[in-house]
């Protein structure tokens, strides 16, 4: 058997992809890329040989990037907003019998983990952005922007147990950060109440404190046993 190469992983064995970054989150303009995101299914018996199959792969495609199905979950249960945003993006580009099951998972990966990992991330952004105006006398404004984004999305999941990334009526708004039309210390006081909202939305979160680990693993041992048995492992 021989291992195929990470393109072929991606091109042969994606479960699900979709569009992710301005697109997804409403807030798309004549100049925007379409990223692309999926998750892959390494054939099991790649991972039988000293040899492992990759945990990502960058392209084929430009601004496309795929894990493999294990990394996915693994990175998922630890309520990285990245990954959790993937399973929910409204622009599903394809999704087979492996990837619908993973959708029905969504509910499975989330907890109250998500307060310490989007906030978190959203404090090491802010730091960025602070150390580009001390530096340049301006921020990225477009980082700003899906700065405020992601609080705000941290803080609705928090609220209501559901992570919703379309911004909705919020676009302008955020828009007019991207263009540089909001003054940094307003946009610093936005961060900072955001920030104290997600705060108290964990306080009282619909959400369990972790996330369903033996469903996503049950998932995951099942498709792995079932993929071992394929006609074609290349």
């Amino acid at each position: 058997m021989i291992t195929p190469a990470p393109e072929a992983l991606v091109r042969d064995h994606t479960v699900y992809s979709c569009v992710m970054g301005s697109r997804a989150f409403g807030l798309a303009t004549d100049g925007s890329d379409t990223d692309r995101r999926g998750v892959f299914l390494a054939p099991t018996p790649l991972f039988w040989r000293f040899d492992k199959p990759p945990t990502h792969v960058e392209g084929p495609a430009e601004e496309q990037f795929s894990w493999e199905l294990e990394r996915f979950c693994e990175l998922a249960l630890r309520a990285n907003p990245n990954v959790l945003e993937c399973l929910h993006s409204p622009l599903v580009e394809h999704v087979d019998a492996v990837g619908r099951e993973l959708l029905s998972l969504r509910e499975a990966f989330l907890s109250r983990l998500a307060h310490q990992t989007f906030v978190r991330y959203a404090l090491g952004q802010r730091r960025k952005l602070e150390a580009d105006v001390r530096q340049y006398g301006a921020p990225r404004w477009k980082h700003a922007m899906h700065l405020l984004r992601l609080l705000t999305s941290g803080r609705d999941l928090l609220r209501t147990g559901e992570l919703t990334i379309e911004v909705g009526p919020a676009r302008e708004e955020l828009l007019a950060v991207k263009r540089g039309e909001v003054p940094w210390p307003e946009v610093e006081r936005r961060m900072t109440r955001l920030a104290e909202e997600n705060d108290e939305a964990a306080t009282a979160s619909p959400l369990p404190p972790d996330p369903d680990r033996a469903r996503v693993e049950d998932f995951l041992i099942r498709t792995r046993r079932a993929s071992a048995s394929w006609p074609d492992h290349g």
